[in-house]
């Protein structure tokens, strides 16, 4: 992933778990403008660390963008997805052509 987003000429960090992700918010010396949270990663899975980001964990992003990467791909797990608070959904593998899409549309100016 991180080399189909240096390919877009996107920077990225990656976090291994839900709690560093948490943790590269709170630490962030250069604002995060869009999450692609996984939903199965350790510690906090996606849905609870998407959850507690919309509920304060990091005051100053609980509406930043969240788009669900997972490879779950059956019928509701978009609606899932959208339901634990994320914007929006791609199923893995990930397309890349459907990853240019979803970031130009969420990071439009």
């Amino acid at each position: 992933m991180q080399a189909q987003l240096d390919a877009f000429g996107f920077s990225a960090d990656v976090a291994v778990s839900g709690v560093e992700a948490i943790d590269a918010l709170k630490n962030a010396s250069t604002p995060y403008k869009l999450i692609l949270m996984d939903c199965q990663i350790p510690t906090m899975d996606g849905y609870v660390t998407t959850d507690a980001i919309r509920k304060g964990a990091v005051d100053s992003y609980a509406d930043i963008v969240v788009i669900a990467m997972t490879a779950n791909a059956m019928k509701g797990d978009r609606e899932r997805c959208l339901e634990a608070g994320m914007n929006d959904y791609i199923p893995k593998p990930v397309d890349p052509d459907l990853l240019k899409e979803k970031l130009n549309f969420w990071l439009k100016p």
